[in-house]
């Protein structure tokens, strides 16, 4: 079916239609998460926050092997997300609520993003680099809030 889609559609696996079927399931930021300034729940956003940049920890380890010509770099920022992610899970009254992938579903997850397909890897790479730009902006959005708010309080 996929080469007659191909053919027919021009969905081919190389195809920016590809991008549409964006299954990755990245963490999000969403308004469910009491990290928006309406709304906003201290607790609930940090769980959030520090349950995704864990999440994002095996992204980017992904990242880290398939983008080598920023090695270094990419490996600072492994880094830096898990030493953050760490913080903020310090910041939340229970610490064990904070959900973080064990080692079976990250080896899992990483087996899963690989692709003999150069294409793929780098359209991977992109979109795993793309969300996790935005979750770390509303990362850095919900710390100064919470920042501000404590220092008046």
């Amino acid at each position: 079916l996929s080469p007659q889609m191909c053919e027919k559609f021009t969905v081919c696996e190389n195809s920016m239609e590809m991008l549409v079927q964006n299954n990755l399931n990245l963490p999000k930021v969403t308004e469910e998460d009491g990290c928006l300034l309406a709304g906003f729940d201290e607790e609930k956003c940090l769980k959030k926050l520090s349950s995704g940049l864990f999440t994002f920890q095996t992204y980017l380890e992904y990242v880290q092997e398939t983008f080598t010509s920023e090695k270094q770099k990419v490996e600072s920022l492994c880094y830096s997300t898990k030493h953050l992610a760490t913080t903020i899970r310090q910041m939340v009254i229970n610490p064990d609520e904070v959900v973080i992938p064990d080692s079976a579903t990250q080896k899992s997850l990483l087996t899963k993003l690989k692709s003999d397909k150069t294409w793929i890897e780098k359209i991977t790479t992109h979109l795993i680099l793309r969300d996790f730009t935005s979750f770390m902006e509303k990362t850095v959005r919900a710390v100064r809030y919470l920042k501000n708010t404590r220092s008046v309080s």
